[in-house]
């Protein structure tokens, strides 16, 4: 009876620790996810629509969406 009394207080000790210490530590800062900052937008010659300009797909000085509207080139007419 006794050791089972003397290893209640042990885990009884060792919980009260692990929460003392879980709330007393300052909690770790994460480093800021790159999708989480502002990224430079730009225009696709085609459709016109905006994206970031990392998944645009640049030729000659023009910005596109997708593999299609780059084959397509500028669109001509009125917006």
């Amino acid at each position: 009876m006794g050791l089972f009394r003397l290893l209640f207080w042990i885990a009884i000790i060792a919980a009260a620790f692990w929460l003392w210490r879980r709330f007393t530590r300052p909690t770790p800062r994460r480093p800021q996810d790159r999708t989480d900052s502002a990224q430079p937008m730009v225009r696709c010659e085609h459709c016109g629509v905006h994206i970031p300009r990392i998944h645009a797909l640049p030729q000659d000085q023009h910005w596109y969406c997708s593999q299609a509207h780059l084959e397509q080139g500028p669109k001509t007419g009125g917006r």
